[in-house]
């Protein structure tokens, strides 16, 4: 899992937000079996996307107010950042091609 990385509170402004790329946004938590589910998927696509995409793990349970600003209800949700805004979620353990599909919408305007 080395390519993708955790983020929380503290660091989520400077590493999400300031990012001049677009950021994938894992919002998980440990007891949810749908966000382990997922997690393999989210680690092929760092992998996969690797220079030009970034990806990282937001757990909820330790960062309630970062989930609450963006209104994450459920989880998992993907939340996929440009420019500092959150442009488009996914919610739920979808499968891969879902993923990789809306995030090329985001990443050919690169």
């Amino acid at each position: 899992m080395g390519k993708v990385a955790h983020v929380n509170e503290s660091n989520f402004d400077q590493e999400v937000l300031q990012h001049p790329g677009v950021v994938l946004v894992d919002f998980w938590a440990p007891w949810c079996g749908p966000c382990l589910m997922i997690a393999p998927v989210i680690d092929e696509i760092a992998e996969e996307y690797d220079g030009t995409l970034k990806v990282v793990k937001l757990n909820t349970d330790e960062s309630p107010s970062v989930a609450a600003r963006y209104g994450i209800r459920g989880i998992p949700t993907l939340g996929i950042f440009k420019g500092g805004e959150m442009v488009d979620a996914i919610v739920g353990a979808v499968p891969k091609r879902m993923i990789t599909d809306k995030l090329k919408l985001y990443l050919e305007g690169n």
